[in-house]
């Protein structure tokens, strides 16, 4: 497969059902106290964040470019983190925690999609849920005294819409080579790249 990102699709799937998983928590239980909820999106960042960086570091390993799902990785992995380790702060902070979470992961989903726009067709779906983080982050940092259940069931919707972008994404990716999902006028460039 000549696109790195497509070689690590089963993780970009991974991350989708995590989110997946994420949202039918938060949906299905919506009176969740706050407390668990943060530990549902720790658990989710962490493993979401983990998971970009092994595709990173599996890019960074073929010598292709990766610091942008790295970043990405990082971000999730240290904000899954403090909300599990700053139990004491007030749920504002952490509601802006996540808003920062969410806008960070959506500006790199968004460079990653740019540059799969020169390699291949159908990358609107990592535009796509780039540009969900980031409303969902504005919305957040916008309105962070909003109550709990309100913040329960966007995030929770947020995270059913980004899930469903990653596991189509990452079974389109899947299939690259095989149903001519390569923008034909972009083989030479991928040459390149190999």
């Amino acid at each position: 497969m000549p696109v790195p990102l497509a070689r690590s699709w089963w993780a970009l799937v991974l991350r989708g059902i995590a989110a997946l998983l994420f949202a039918a928590l938060a949906l299905l239980w919506p009176g969740l106290t706050f407390g668990i909820l943060l530990v549902l999106f720790a658990s989710f960042a962490i493993l979401d964040g983990s998971l970009a960086m092994v595709a990173a570091f599996k890019a960074a390993s073929e010598k292709r470019r990766w610091v942008a799902l790295a970043l990405e990785g990082l971000v999730g992995v240290v904000v899954g983190i403090l909300v599990f380790t700053w139990p004491s702060v007030s749920a504002v902070t952490l509601t802006y925690l996540i808003a920062f979470w969410a806008i960070v992961t959506g500006i790199f989903e968004l460079a990653v999609a740019m540059r799969m726009r020169r390699l291949i067709k159908g990358e609107w779906t990592m535009a796509l849920g780039g540009f969900a983080s980031l409303v969902f982050g504005f919305l957040v940092a916008a309105r962070p005294g909003t109550g709990a259940l309100a913040f329960v069931w966007i995030l929770g919707a947020y995270a059913a819409l980004f899930g469903v972008l990653l596991i189509g994404l990452g079974l389109r990716l899947r299939g690259i080579t095989d149903d001519g999902l390569l923008d034909s006028s972009k083989r030479d460039i991928i040459q390149t790249y190999d």
